[in-house]
């Protein structure tokens, strides 16, 4: 006879001891789909809902770009969210009804619907040098009734290409190749004039 393992035992523990708490909960971290574990480990029962990422998909290296997170369906009463991303070099920055905890951001409190959508804004930094950037988002929906039964959670990601850079390319010595086009202007006419002076 197989007994399930302590691990498992612990994080179902932890749910059904924690149930109220975790539906009023005012956000987790490490719930964003970036690892095997997402919002739905507790928070079951209720019709999966649709999550979507909306932002540019391309950003200039250092550059910030705006994102929004939207959560329709499910039980659709309130909803939360966690967003991560792949690149250590990038920085997520929090909108009004988010907070930044570890490099990810989660929500502030279980956000009412509006129209039929729950939403949440935040902002992208992209590192200071090409590359790519991933993000990793869960939009949980739940039904408003202080438990985590009859919610539901969806995962979603977006890719964000980084290019070129935003800081001045300069040549060797110090000067950039516009500022040292007129020295050696300069150079060029006044040797000419010496030459001419010679033959004359």
């Amino acid at each position: 006879m197989k007994f399930p393992s302590y691990g498992a035992a612990g994080v179902l523990t932890a749910c059904l001891l924690s149930a109220p708490a975790l539906a009023n909960s005012a956000g987790m971290t490490a719930n964003s789909g970036k690892t095997s574990q997402t919002c739905s480990t507790c928070h079951t029962g209720g019709s999966a809902p649709t999550v979507e990422l909306t932002g540019p998909t391309t950003l200039a290296a250092g550059a910030t770009g705006q994102y929004k997170l939207t959560i329709t369906g499910g039980p659709g009463l309130k909803g939360g969210m966690n967003v991560a991303v792949d690149n250590t070099a990038a920085s997520l920055e929090p909108g009004t009804d988010t907070k930044k905890q570890s490099n990810e951001l989660t929500h502030k409190a279980a956000k009412p619907a509006a129209s039929g959508a729950i939403t949440f804004d935040f902002s992208l930094v992209a590192p200071p040098s090409a590359g790519t950037v991933k993000l990793f988002a869960a939009g949980n929906s739940v039904n408003g009734d202080n438990n985590v039964t009859g919610d539901a959670a969806a995962v979603t990601t977006l890719s964000v290409t980084v290019t070129g850079s935003n800081e001045p390319v300069e040549e060797e010595g110090g000067c950039s190749s516009t500022g040292g086009a007129p020295v050696v202007a300069f150079a060029l006419t006044a040797g000419l004039a010496l030459l001419r002076r010679r033959r004359n």
